[in-house]
């Protein structure tokens, strides 16, 4: 099998960038500097352009515009949560207790009700983001088919059910989703052996390359000086020192993600080992030819997951193909990065073999394979933060689910750094200490035994058709911190 691997992805190489000097560096101080050239600060500048249009704002890239996960995930606008609902929960509770008269306190929402707001303002900022695309005429191949998770076995069947009742608990609406049958399934994508689903009208997909190459072009047109090919080390009170020099200013944006290892300095929310980075790999087949559509169906361009621990997203895309991820080989020893994405060959095996069981009678070739990294904190959820005294921010630890979050994290940051209580400042997120990560060896070891017994437990279902999740599973699910 011949396919292209690594180059970042499919979609940064369909629209590979135009060969250009790094812009200048700012020689004068900057009210807003901003650390990555992701989605977080994509948004975070066109926000801050839009409440402030004097405001003299820098991004600094080390690579290209959306070189990480923004330019490499599943292209989910989706309404998941990046986080584990019940640790949020928790920790609003245990604030509310000990300090009440406190921001989170003094905010008068309970666990519960803290995660459904944080919900609703999730689906939100879906309808931001298409509205900017629109008014921005930024083509990102948007469509608002939904997302639909799909269970092959009956223990599958299981999980979805705990997870419909999960989402009417944490905010979702009866218009936010609908169980469907094995038949009604099937009429919207027609997977093998599926037994039932949950659709979510809300999600949209888009081609992520075309949304962060969009804004930024929006950007540069505003006046938002970007500074790609330049690394950022140290970061401190008011300076940013870079590969090419220092760029000062007021406020910092730290918008690494993953990649938050790659600097240094005294960061709110990255002290110790708060995140690491987690692999996620993809492959995208040739075109499919209509006849083969007309079998698998998928008319809705519904983003496509499953209910397996080794879990599956798939979009088909604006030219007909299949593009499918998971989470094969997530972890490198000491923490390592993925470089520009190149892709094991057992786990592209992995994945095809995934595809194939979605849908066996379909021949396809893998064109592109790729991987990225994902920011994951020790309890999988994501964090704000700022420093009042460095005037720094720091957004991380979005697991995967950071499309839609990025937008309202953005959002989120420079009402932090305006020293404003709003809504968004209220949120669970912010301030959520997620713990430390073990050392290594321990950390290698652990992440890798998780996804073994993820493996074992969905084949050992599928083999004996069990009713209910397997206890191995549950109990990798809680040593991972994944466990509502």
């Amino acid at each position: 099998m011949s396919y292209l691997n690594g180059e970042a992805s499919h979609w940064l190489t369909q629209y590979p960038p135009e060969p250009t000097t790094p812009s200048p560096l700012p020689t004068d101080k900057q009210d807003l500097v901003i650390v990555g050239g992701g989605m977080t600060g994509l948004w975070s500048a066109y926000y801050a352009r839009q409440a402030h249009p004097d405001w003299q704002i820098t991004i600094v890239e080390a690579k290209h515009i959306g070189y990480g996960a923004s330019g490499r995930n599943g292209g989910w606008l989706s309404t998941l949560l990046p986080g584990n609902r019940t640790k949020y929960a928790e920790a609003v509770d245990r604030a509310r207790v000990s300090d009440p008269d406190g921001p989170v306190g003094s905010a008068g929402l309970a666990g519960v009700e803290s995660v459904r707001s944080f919900q609703s303002m999730l689906f939100d900022s879906i309808d931001e983001v298409l509205e900017v695309l629109d008014r921005e005429a930024i083509d990102a191949h948007q469509v608002r088919g939904g997302h639909i998770d799909i269970a092959q076995t009956e223990a599958g069947m299981s999980r979805l059910r705990e997870l419909y009742e999960g989402d009417r608990q944490y905010g979702y609406d009866p218009e936010h989703m609908q169980f469907l049958s094995a038949e009604e399934t099937r009429a919207h994508i027609n997977v093998d052996n599926a037994q039932g689903s949950v659709y979510f009208p809300g999600t949209a997909r888009i081609d992520p390359a075309l949304l962060t190459r969009g804004l930024a072009e929006v950007l540069r047109q505003q006046g938002v000086t970007i500074c790609e090919d330049t690394s950022a080390g140290h970061i401190g009170t008011g300076v940013v020192a870079t590969n090419r020099g220092p760029v000062t200013g007021h406020t910092i944006f730290v918008c690494l993600e993953g990649y938050s290892d790659t600097v240094t300095g005294d960061l709110p929310g990255l002290e110790g080992r708060q995140v690491i980075p987690v692999f996620s790999s993809m492959i995208a087949t040739n075109p499919l030819p209509a006849e083969a559509w007309e079998k698998i169906g998928w008319d809705g361009r519904e983003c496509l997951g499953d209910t397996a621990h080794t879990f599956i997203y798939a979009q088909r895309t604006d030219d007909d193909r299949i593009a499918l991820g998971g989470r094969g080989a997530p972890y490198e020893f000491g923490s390592g990065l993925p470089g520009d994405g190149e892709v094991p060959a057992e786990v592209v095996e992995l994945l095809s073999a995934r595809l194939s069981s979605l849908f066996p009678d379909l021949e396809f070739e893998v064109a592109h394979a790729w991987r990225g990294a994902l920011g994951v904190t020790r309890d999988w959820c994501a964090g704000i933060f700022f420093d009042a005294e460095q005037r720094i921010a720091v957004a991380r630890g979005y697991a995967g689910h950071g499309v839609t979050a990025t937008h309202l994290a953005a959002k989120t940051l420079l009402d932090r750094a305006a020293g404003t209580s709003t809504a968004l400042t209220k949120l669970p997120w912010n301030d959520h200490y997620s713990g430390q990560w073990e050392p290594e060896p321990i950390r290698w070891l652990g992440i890798r035994s998780m996804y073994k017994i993820f493996n074992i437990a969905d084949e050992w279902e599928r083999i004996t058709g069990a009713q209910k999740t397997s206890l191995l599973a549950r109990f990798g699910s809680r040593l991972a911190g994944m466990h509502e």
